[in-house]
């Protein structure tokens, strides 16, 4: 592409999210709150296969990790990697037809994966798609499917326990789930199920502002009973009840894990026995490879007794009321900032992208 089409597409990417996060994101967004205390992150391993060199999803397995690139020009990256423990490439599984942009890995109860090709920069496809791995099988099956409401850039997947995907946008954090069973070889209409509300925190990454509201991965455990997304800088883990994973991400209040300065933080896994979260950067530091690290989970707090009062939340238009007015003051007096915060994050997102390719 030329210099010149280049720069074009990189500013039409950073004023539609400038556009997304004014009209959606920001109302949604708390006051906000001192980050917690980060737990200490312990490496696990440093991925030195070359051809991982653009990690967008991850999920942990009982003998090591699956993951995958972020939509690659080299055709040997366009792979579902299979790693031992000591993050060792075991297999790789090609795709049968080049996808578009895989942006995340989810794990179904079943032990299938699923790649979420579902990132959009320049919100330009009619459709988006996931990729299904049954166990043992060497060739995912493509399902496509398609927003009811215009393109959307999203980098986070989740399965629910029925096997069903459920899509969050990335500026907006908003839920899409299919509305019929996923067919090979027809596109299936997507429906909007939700918003997620995740509180605002102060923790440091590289893309400040909005480092901290982009949402770039997410991970069920094993048990199906927690979820967790993720930004450059946080973890939100929302416990699940009843297998109700909808209702936990836009009624629950998350417990935070701060991330502190990964380089370009887009993947997160639970540990097998929900212990521990796994991260990894897409990028790592110049100079050096990727490295998974380990962070510890602080235990949820007892559930409380079934008589025991629990506070009024208000209704949810009254939550949209007042998460409107919040978001109007501060769309009001940080709107140019914002703007620039957005711009950037793009454009330095793509421009790392294209510098690796």
């Amino acid at each position: 592409m030329r210099p010149g089409a280049e720069s074009v597409r990189r500013l039409r990417a950073a004023v539609g999210a400038v556009a997304i996060l004014a009209g959606v994101a920001v109302p949604g967004r708390a006051v906000a709150e001192p980050s917690p205390a980060p737990a200490p992150a312990t490496p696990v391993c440093e991925l030195g296969d070359r051809r991982l060199a653009e990690i967008s999803g991850m999920v942990a397995t009982d003998d090591g990790f699956v993951m995958m690139n972020d939509g690659a020009d080299d055709e040997a990256r366009r792979r579902i990697f299979f790693l031992d423990s000591a993050c060792a490439v075991a297999r790789a599984v090609p795709y049968p037809s080049r996808p578009r942009d895989t942006e995340d890995l989810a794990v179904g109860a079943d032990g299938t994966i699923w790649v979420g090709d579902i990132g959009d920069n320049d919100r330009t496809r009619q459709t988006i798609a996931v990729w299904r791995l049954a166990p043992g099988a060497d060739r995912p099956v493509l399902y496509r499917m398609s927003y009811p409401d215009g393109a959307h850039d999203a980098e986070a997947l989740l399965v629910t326990g029925d096997g069903r995907p459920v899509i969050v946008t990335k500026y907006s954090a908003v839920l899409y789930t299919p509305s019929t069973a996923l067919r090979p070889g027809a596109t299936v209409p997507l429906t909007r199920v939700g918003q997620v509300r995740l509180p605002a925190t102060t923790t440091s990454n590289p893309f400040g502002g909005l480092g901290r509201s982009s949402v770039t991965g997410a991970a069920t455990a094993s048990d199906g009973r927690r979820v967790v997304l993720r930004t450059y800088a946080d973890a939100f883990e929302f416990d699940v009840t009843g297998g109700d994973v909808i209702t936990a991400l836009t009624t629950g209040t998350p417990r935070i894990t701060a991330l502190p300065d990964e380089p370009q933080g887009e993947s997160i896994s639970y540990s097998r026995d929900g212990r521990s979260l796994f991260t990894v950067s897409e990028a790592a530091v110049a100079g050096t490879r990727p490295v998974i690290l380990r962070y510890p989970l602080a235990e949820p707090a007892p559930a409380a007794s079934p008589g025991a009062p629990t506070p009024s939340a208000g209704t949810a238009d009254d939550r949209h009321r007042t998460a409107g007015r919040v978001g109007t003051a501060v769309v009001a007096a940080g709107g140019l900032g914002l703007a620039v915060l957005v711009g950037g994050l793009v454009v330095v997102t793509r421009s790392r992208r294209a510098g690796r390719r």
